[in-house]
């Protein structure tokens, strides 16, 4: 496989285990407060990704380093946790998953502005009728209109878009994608911990065994090991290729929503999915030119 294709296939590896965040996070906030869920997945995660470091000793980052881990895990840790879990309150994750179709141009708009990736006209074309075919199924669906439900899930598409970006460029400069989530969660540690513990549940065993497993999956594998895919596919395939696979996720959770939550999807959305797929492909055999770090 070329660097490209293995970047592609990693992303699309990271995208299948990001797909179940939303089903998941839905059934943990049934029980569990938003606050909870997002510090507490960050703070397992956090723990486990500390421990890793410390096995294989790994150098502690550059003051430098650090505040720039210190921004993706403002939009990684706490922007996009935190978003999604208060719009799963009150929006079906077959609905957010949709919303979430616009996160791939998101990601290709801000790479263009910080990480020196200069996609043709015909990627963005691909890009913005993916991204267009995906806001009009949520306004479909919707009635013509968005919820409160709805805006948080968009600033949530933001924050992430930017942290991918941020993470993608430390690993194009030289970092693995599996050590630049573990000190992203690590640096955040000071605050998810102790803010965790404090949210916890009185009576955790109270808490129906259904909403643990759904943390417990945000917490392993949407918070840390999904990125280890992920990031790696971004150094390999580019941030602006390799976002456009996330075209995909929208339908993939479509599909996890339908079976874990038992949410009915219409017809159309396969459709809508078949389409996507081929604008996929368009836009990923668009020239995407990469400046130099």
């Amino acid at each position: 496989m070329s660097r490209e294709s293995t970047g592609l296939a990693l992303g699309f590896v990271g995208v299948c285990i990001f797909a179940g965040t939303l089903p998941f996070t839905h059934i943990a906030v049934e029980h569990l407060s938003p606050l909870f869920v997002t510090t507490g997945r960050a703070a397992v995660a956090g723990l486990l990704a500390l421990a890793t470091l410390l096995v294989l000793r790994k150098p502690w980052p550059t003051p430098r380093l650090a505040l720039t881990l210190a921004l993706a895990a403002l939009c990684l840790v706490a922007g996009f946790p935190g978003f999604t879990a208060l719009a799963m309150k009150s929006v079906p994750a077959s609905h957010g998953g949709v919303v979430l179709g616009i996160l791939p141009l998101a990601t290709s708009a801000i790479s263009t502005l910080i990480a020196g990736e200069r996609p043709s006209p015909a990627f963005w074309v691909a890009a913005l009728a993916g991204a267009g075919l995906v806001i009009g199924f949520t306004f479909y669906e919707g009635g013509g209109s968005l919820g409160v439900g709805d805006l948080f899930l968009l600033a949530a598409a933001l924050a992430s878009a930017l942290g991918y970006v941020i993470s993608g460029k430390l690993v194009r400069k030289g970092m693995a994608g599996w050590e630049v989530i573990s000190w992203v969660l690590v640096v955040a540690l000071p605050v998810t911990v102790p803010v965790a513990l404090l949210s916890m549940p009185e009576e955790p065993a109270a808490i129906p065994a259904w909403s643990w497993i759904g943390f417990v999956y945000v917490a392993l594998m949407s918070q840390y090991l999904g990125f280890f895919a992920w990031n790696a596919g971004l150094a390999l395939g580019g941030i602006a290729h390799v976002s456009q696979v996330q075209l995909l996720q929208t339908f993939v959770t479509l599909l996890i929503a339908a079976i874990l939550n038992r949410e009915p999807i219409a017809l159309s959305a396969w459709f809508v999915a078949g389409a996507v797929f081929l604008l996929v492909v368009a836009a990923n055999k668009a020239k995407v030119r990469q400046s130099r770090i």
